[in-house]
């Protein structure tokens, strides 16, 4: 018999890496459990108004019944912190979070396309695949809010559902990051939903650092990379940024026009 060779293909590596980044095939029972997971996480990353803040005890209460899986664990420990706040302070921490900082935003294809036509193009597909697969968003959202595309992966299942968190992960990855850098519970409910994510590669980490070092892509204005205003965050003309250590005041248009950011 002949030896085996002492390197594998390269386009055998290549389906091997394909292979293990290919989400498993699940029970039905599985798939349930995942779906739950998936609303869970969307409904916490939703603003915190009176009717979410209103159902935090059944919110605790599903996530105690949650089997044993890691992600039930992070969900556990946001939700004890989320049963304990004054409604006031969830909001104001939540606006702190995802609508001063840009590295915690929300609109996932701003990470993957920064203020490019690219993104309006992918905006646009995002639409086309939550229709072709029998789903209308109500339009209060941009398709790529985190919670929206969260919700359509729960209906959707793993498959092609969760593609658009798999082609995301990255972004990810980075609103994890900034959320643990400012020690915000939030970071549990992303450690959750990573958990249900093919593992990152090199190439993920590396990109992530590229990114938080210097910005999305950009193509029709000057945006200077992170760290222009406040502590360490760029913010986009027209929301408010916080200043330190005075009250957040609202940043003026640069002196080219520019397309508006995530929110």
């Amino acid at each position: 018999m002949s030896p085996l060779p002492t390197t594998i293909p390269a386009l055998v590596r290549t389906r091997v890496r394909a292979a293990v980044r290919r989400p498993a095939r699940l029970t039905p029972q599985e798939t349930a459990g995942r779906a739950l997971v998936l609303r869970l996480v969307s409904l916490l990353l939703q603003y915190p108004d009176h009717e979410l803040t209103s159902s935090r005890t059944e919110l605790t209460t599903v996530v105690q019944a949650l089997p044993a899986i890691p992600a039930a664990e992070h969900l556990a420990r946001f939700t004890d912190w989320f049963a304990d706040q004054e409604p006031e302070a969830l909001e104001q921490h939540y606006v702190d979070m995802f609508d001063l900082r840009r590295k915690s935003s929300l609109y996932l294809t701003y990470y993957l396309h920064g203020d490019t036509r690219r993104r309006g193009m992918a905006l646009l597909t995002l639409n086309q695949r939550y229709r072709a697969a029998g789903w209308d968003t109500d339009g209060g959202e941009l398709p790529d809010h985190l919670p929206v595309v969260l919700e359509f992966a729960a209906l959707a299942g793993p498959g092609g559902g969760e593609a658009p968190l798999r082609q995301h992960r990255r972004g990810l990855e980075l609103i994890h990051r900034a959320l643990t850098d400012a020690d915000s519970p939030y970071r549990h409910v992303l450690a959750a939903l990573l958990t249900l994510l093919p593992p990152p590669t090199e190439a993920d980490g590396a990109a992530v650092d590229q990114l938080i070092a210097e910005g999305p892509p950009n193509e029709e204005v000057g945006l200077g990379p992170y760290g222009t205003y406040g502590d360490g965050e760029f913010a986009p003309p027209g929301t408010f940024v916080p200043a330190t250590p005075a009250t957040p005041t609202r940043v003026p248009p640069g002196p080219t026009s520019r397309t508006e950011g995530p929110r």
